[in-house]
Order: structure tokens, then C-alpha cells, then sequence
């Protein structure tokens, strides 16, 4: 049994691994755009198009393409002698996008900075912290107003430890940094994003560790309580030949408490090997030498 809450725990490890800078354009002064090849601005349609090594910078935040399309407008407020200023920006082509902790890569972005959301699709998406790696097959978003990041088609996480996570989708919220807490050190970029809140995981779920997995329909962690379930369909396998099948699983980590649930009518499934639970074979005593006299 301590097998299969082992792999629940995972969980666990997975989020609170999650410690990262956001990817946010919406903060900081000016963005400011350089290139290497050609650039083209369209006054009616408000675009700016640049090409080759495109880049996008603002604050801690790189944007890299090919191809860079910034649309602007004039800003608020300043009268007819107002600057302008860049509310959308798409990026195309080999796209990367890096803080001082985290790099992003796909085929594509966009970033709606009214909406604070930013999405990027394509067939490489990867998005690699100190910890933990993510990969997708359709989408990675960030909404930096909601705090919430967003994965969706194949999701998988791995952690350096060699702990894996999948879904259909993976959800992780975090939590704003508290205002009675001073200002991170520059030394330690990624505490200016907050802690990990919340993950959930939708669709074929699979938990692995080094020697346990995990599946269910649905995964859940919330760092309020320490605590990760799994949820519908749940069945566990650990490297000692045991197998669970239930409704429901938790694991507590802070009371290392584990526990199964289910619905009412339904029975639990589990196998134990015969090898799980026998005592170790008792050794043959050593022998010993008799002295003749």
C-alpha cells in the first residue's frame, strides 16, 4: 500500500516543482522590437511587420521569430499628439519565448495584451523550467490576469526525478504573491511568480513515478490542503505486482495519510501477490569451528 500512495504523491512533487517566471507581456515599459532583414508598417491596418532573428522584448520577457507582426494604435487619453502603443502582437516561425527561468518553443504565438492571454500552438510545444518540462499537442496558454496556465491535446509533465504526468488537458493556477511579504531578491527571479495554487487534469490521466502508475479520468492537487486525488476509473499498479482498482484515491501529504473511495453500490478491486507480505527468508546459521583439545 505504501507503493501506491507513494505514486499519489507524485502529484504533489509534480506541482510544487512548478516554480517558475510568467510568461507575461502585460507589464513593463515599452516593447521594444529589433531585426536583422526587412520591416514593413502599414499606417491603415496599424501593423508593424519584421523579419528574420525577430525579436520582442519587454521586461524579463524575449519574444524570438522569424516573422514578428505588432499591432498598435494610439494610446489612451494623450490627445492627437499621443505615442502609440502595441496591444496585440503574433509571432511566426522557430518562436521562443524566455524569461530568466523558463524558455517556450512552438511554431506560432499570439499575444493579446488587453486580454493578458497569451497562446501558442504548433508541433513542437515545449515548455521547459528548472524543474519539470511540458509538452503539448495543440495548445500552451497563459492568462496572466487569471494566473493560469493551460495545456491542452496529449499533456505531459516530467520532472527531473523522472516523475511523468499526462492528460488531455492539465489546468495549474497560481497564487499572487502576498503584499506583506517584501520584494524577491533579483537573485531569484522565478519567486516573483507566485506559488502553485492549484493543478487539475482532464481526460486520460496517467501518474508515473520511477516504478508506480497511476490512471483515472480525472487529477486534482490544492497546496491549501497538501493534498492530490484522482478521481473516476481509478486504477493504481505498483512495481511489487499490486493493482487497485476504485472510484476514488488521496493522498495527504503533510499527514502521509492515503486513502481509497467509493461510490455507493460499487465494490473495490485489488490483487496482491503472493511474494507481497511474506516474512524475508530466515539465513542458515553460520558454522562454527570447534576447537579440538
Amino acid at each position: 500500500m505504501r507503493a501506491l500512495a507513494a505514486m499519489i504523491f507524485a502529484v504533489l512533487a509534480l506541482a510544487q516543482a512548478a516554480r517558475a517566471q510568467p510568461l507575461d507581456l502585460t507589464k513593463g515599459g515599452a516593447i521594444e522590437l529589433t531585426w536583422r532583414d526587412e520591416s514593413e508598417v502599414r499606417d491603415q491596418e496599424k501593423t508593424a511587420t519584421v523579419t528574420g532573428d525577430a525579436r520582442a522584448v519587454r521586461g524579463n520577457v524575449t519574444v524570438l521569430a522569424d516573422r514578428l507582426v505588432a499591432h498598435y494604435r494610439k494610446k489612451a487619453g494623450g490627445g492627437s499628439d499621443a505615442g502609440n502603443e502595441i496591444y496585440r502582437l503574433e509571432a511566426h516561425g522557430h518562436v521562443r519565448i524566455v524569461t530568466p527561468t523558463d524558455e517556450a518553443v512552438g511554431d506560432a504565438a499570439v499575444y493579446d495584451i488587453d486580454q493578458a492571454v497569451l497562446v501558442m500552438t504548433g508541433s513542437t510545444l515545449r515548455l521547459t523550467t528548472p524543474q519539470q518540462t511540458l509538452t503539448a499537442r495543440d495548445s500552451l496558454e497563459y492568462w496572466s490576469e487569471k494566473r493560469m496556465a493551460v495545456a491542452r491535446g496529449a499533456a505531459v509533465v516530467v520532472t527531473s526525478d523522472g516523475r511523468r504526468i499526462a492528460a488531455d488537458t492539465l489546468v495549474g493556477y497560481t497564487a499572487p504573491p502576498k503584499s506583506d511579504q517584501p520584494a524577491p531578491p533579483k537573485a531569484d527571479p522565478a519567486a516573483a511568480s507566485g506559488t502553485l495554487e492549484r493543478v487539475e487534469a482532464y481526460g486520460n490521466v496517467e501518474v508515473r513515478t520511477t516504478s508506480d502508475t497511476g490512471r483515472a479520468d480525472r487529477g486534482l492537487y490544492v497546496a491549501a490542503l497538501d493534498s492530490a486525488w484522482l478521481l473516476g476509473n481509478v486504477r493504481l499498479s505498483a512495481s511489487n505486482g499490486m493493482q487497485m482498482k476504485v472510484d476514488a484515491a488521496v493522498a495527504n501529504k503533510k499527514t502521509g495519510i492515503f486513502r481509497t473511495v467509493n461510490n455507493p453500490g460499487n465494490r473495490a478491486q485489488g490483487m496482491i501477490p503472493p511474494s507481497v507480505g511474506k516474512p524475508p527468508p530466515v539465513a542458515a546459521p553460520a558454522p562454527v569451528n570447534k576447537l579440538k583439545p
